[in-house]
C-alpha cells in the first residue's frame, strides 16, 4: 500500500490567477515609481537645456579651449577657458592622489580587519566627514595651513581641501565593493595557505575593482565643482599658472563667480559657457567610470 502511494506522481498545485486588486495595485506602484521619475527628471533636464542653450555659443568659439582670460577686457568676446581647465583639473588630481590611496586602505582596514573600538571610531569619523560643508573643509585648511603654519595660499591648499570632500566618498564606495566580494574566495584562498595580506592584493582587490574604480571616478567628479575651497584658499588669475605650491590659480568654479561680477554681455557668456565646461567635463568623467567598469567587469 505504501509502495504504490509512493508510485504515484506527485502532483503540482494548481496556480492562483492573480487577482483584480493584486494586479490594480500593482499598476498604481509603477504609475507611482514612473511619475515620481518624471518630475525628478524635470528639473535636471531643464538646467542642462538652459545651460547648453546659453552657453554653446562661447564653448564652440574659437580658442575657447587653448586660450586664457590674460589681457581680454571685460566687454570682449574674446580668451578661453584653458587656464580654468587646468586649474580644476590639476586641483583634482592632486587631492585624488591623496585621498583614493588613503580611502582605499581605510575601506580595506574597515572590511577585512576591523574589529573593535578603533573600527567604531574611524567609521564614525567617516559618517562625520561624508556631512561636513564645503565651507567647513576650507576654513579648516586655511585655519591650519595658512594661519597656523604659515603657507601661502596656492592651489594645494585647495586640494588638502578637496581631500577631505573626497575621502569619504572614496572609504564608502570602497567599503561596499569589498563586502561584495564573496567570502568563499577569502576562503579558498585561506585554505591553500595564502596569508590574509596576500589574499587581499592578489584575490580581494582584483574582484572589487571595476566597481572601486568607478566609485573613485565619481568621486572626483564630486569635488570639481566645488566653490567654497577655491574661494578661500586660492585667488584667481587671468593667465595660467603651472605652480601648484605659489600663486593665484584659475579654476572653473572660480572663474564663474570672478565673472557674475562682470555686467557685460561678454561676461554672461563667460559664465554660461564655463558652467557648461565644468558639466561636460564632470559628464565626461561619469561616462569614463561606467566604460571602465564594464571594460574591467567583462575581462575579469
Amino acid at each position: 500500500m505504501t509502495a504504490t502511494t509512493l508510485d504515484q506522481p506527485i502532483k503540482a498545485p494548481a496556480f492562483r490567477q492573480i487577482g483584480l486588486a493584486r494586479r490594480l495595485r500593482n499598476n498604481i506602484a509603477t504609475l507611482v515609481m514612473w511619475l515620481c521619475f518624471a518630475i525628478a527628471l524635470v528639473p535636471l533636464a531643464w538646467v542642462l537645456i538652459v545651460v547648453a542653450g546659453k552657453g554653446y555659443h562661447a564653448v564652440i568659439s574659437s580658442g575657447w579651449w587653448s586660450k586664457s582670460q590674460f589681457g581680454v577686457l571685460p566687454e570682449q568676446y574674446a580668451g578661453g577657458v584653458y587656464h580654468a581647465i587646468y586649474g580644476t583639473i590639476a586641483q583634482a588630481a592632486v587631492a585624488a592622489v591623496i585621498a583614493i590611496p588613503l580611502g582605499v586602505m581605510a575601506a580595506i582596514y574597515l572590511v577585512e580587519y576591523g574589529r573593535g573600538r578603533l573600527a567604531k571610531v574611524t567609521t564614525f569619523m567617516v559618517d562625520i566627514l561624508a556631512g561636513v560643508p564645503s565651507i567647513v573643509a576650507a576654513l579648516f585648511v586655511f585655519s591650519l595651513w595658512i594661519s597656523t603654519l604659515k603657507f601661502q595660499q596656492s592651489a594645494l591648499a585647495v586640494a588638502f581641501a578637496l581631500v577631505l570632500l573626497m575621502l569619504p566618498v572614496v572609504v564608502r564606495s570602497s567599503e561596499e565593493m569589498l563586502k561584495l566580494v564573496p567570502d568563499e574566495l577569502r576562503e579558498a584562498s585561506y585554505a591553500l595557505g595564502i596569508p590574509r595580506w596576500k589574499t587581499i592584493v592578489r584575490v580581494v582587490l582584483p574582484t572589487a575593482l571595476p566597481g572601486m574604480i568607478s566609485g573613485m571616478l565619481l568621486a572626483i567628479a564630486r569635488v570639481m565643482g566645488e566653490t567654497a575651497p577655491v574661494l578661500v584658499l586660492v585667488g584667481y588669475s587671468s593667465s595660467i599658472n603651472f605652480n601648484l605650491f605659489q600663486g593665484n590659480m584659475a579654476s572653473l568654479p572660480l572663474l564663474i563667480y570672478q565673472q557674475l561680477s562682470n555686467p557685460e554681455p561678454a561676461g554672461v557668456a563667460r559664465v554660461w559657457g564655463a558652467s557648461l565646461t565644468l558639466i561636460l567635463i564632470i559628464a565626461l568623467l561619469y561616462l569614463a567610470a561606467g566604460v571602465v567598469n564594464k571594460l574591467l567587469t567583462r575581462n575579469r
